[in-house]
């Protein structure tokens, strides 16, 4: 199988005895949230091919979303529980957006501080600017792409992280399209006078667009791109779009649902199609969806979710084409003790992961770890028996 895959994105903490690889080929990298961790999964095989970097190190703790920057680096939103009383002395304090290179070598601390607070969507602007959506202070704050020093308040809710109508409440994941304007999703959740989180608003996508990212306009009121959707019989009574992704072609953009379905919109936001992401079967769904990214090197489109009732064990959703039914999950599915409740997911396309002249190690080839982690790819049909 594609072991040079884990070879090539893998080797950063790892040394011993160089030899010669062969090229590298498409993979998914996936933030494994309990696990610490970053896994990754061959998208032409569906084999997982093992950590992208040592798991829990440099802070790498509860990963989220994961961007490929315009540098060829790895962006990955970490910092724990976003669920907890703001007030709590446990509440995590390590924020930020960790930086590594294609090895999975620690390269430093893209973004934190400045009043980040549980980072998810993570999204390079046209600016060459990284921008981080604060999930629970209802901003987006732009840090210097190089540097990763500050520089400002993109956006926020305009009511000090206590949410308002049609505004930055919980902001999630974030996508900027072709033309400059950048999309975002937003739970609907915002803090209350004693730290709690509560759910007083719509999940809704909202643009904000080029004169606004330019900074020519205010971005105190953005567009609501797309309102909350209505519900699906696999929803548990409730909405959180997350994940963003356009096709290829730009002609129309797909949005997950955390609570269940993935839903496809033309250009203007009207809605085009939903794909079931019910694996489980279960009604309502007992599994969560995470993000979503097209193949680097396939149309398929792919998402990541996990059961909630088996110890968040954790599966890759493919839909070949981008294509499925509303009602039951037809795409194939590839379920591993190994993904513990992902979120995060991007493409690696093989262009990206360079060549080098030597690998460090063995690299547990002789030792067979690889081998031990695999798993055939299955269908919806096979994983229901």
């Amino acid at each position: 199988m594609k072991n040079q895959l884990r070879t090539f994105l893998a080797i950063g903490a790892i040394a011993g005895i160089g030899i010669i690889a062969p090229s590298a080929e498409a993979a998914l990298l996936i933030g494994n949230t309990r696990g610490d961790s970053i896994v990754i999964f061959d998208e032409i095989n569906g084999t997982i091919q093992g950590d992208f970097t040592t798991p829990g190190a440099n802070g790498l703790r509860d990963p989220d979303a994961i961007t490929i920057g315009p540098d060829g680096n790895v962006y990955v939103s970490v910092g724990g529980n976003s669920g907890l009383n703001l007030f709590d002395p446990a509440y995590p304090q390590d924020s930020a957006v960790l930086r590594f290179n294609l090895q999975g070598e620690f390269l430093g601390i893209a973004a934190s501080g400045n009043g980040l607070t549980r980072p998810y969507g993570n999204a390079f602007g046209p600016d060459g600017n990284l921008y981080v959506s604060s999930f629970r202070t209802n901003q987006i704050l732009r840090f210097d792409g190089k540097t990763g020093a500050f520089i400002d308040i993109f956006a926020s809710d305009n009511n000090g992280g206590f949410g308002s109508l049609d505004g930055l409440n919980g902001p999630n994941g974030l996508l900027f399209g072709p033309d400059g304007s950048l999309y975002v999703t937003t739970q609907g959740s915002a803090n209350n006078a004693t730290g709690d989180l509560t759910f007083p608003f719509a999940s809704q996508v909202l643009r904000y667009s080029p004169e606004q990212v330019l900074g020519k306009t205010s971005t105190t009121t953005p567009t609501v791109f797309i309102d909350q959707p209505a519900l699906l019989p696999e929803n548990p009574g409730f909405i959180s779009l997350l994940g963003l992704a356009f096709v290829p072609d730009f002609s129309s953009l797909y949005v997950s649902d955390f609570a269940g379905g993935i839903r496809q919109y033309d250009a203007t936001g009207n809605l085009l199609s939903v794909l079931s992401t019910n694996y489980t079967g279960t009604t309502p769904a007992s599994n969560f969806v995470g993000g979503l990214t097209f193949g680097a090197d396939t149309n398929n489109l792919f998402a990541v979710g996990f059961d909630f009732t088996n110890n968040n064990l954790g599966s890759v959703l493919t839909f070949p084409g981008a294509q499925g039914s509303s009602t039951a999950f037809t795409g194939s599915l590839f379920t591993d003790t190994v993904l513990l409740r992902p979120i995060g997911v991007a493409a690696v396309p093989a262009e990206a992961i360079p060549e080098p002249t030597t690998i460090a190690g063995v690299l547990l080839a002789m030792g067979g770890l690889g081998a031990a982690r695999r798993r055939k790819l299955s269908s919806l049909s096979k994983n229901r028996s």
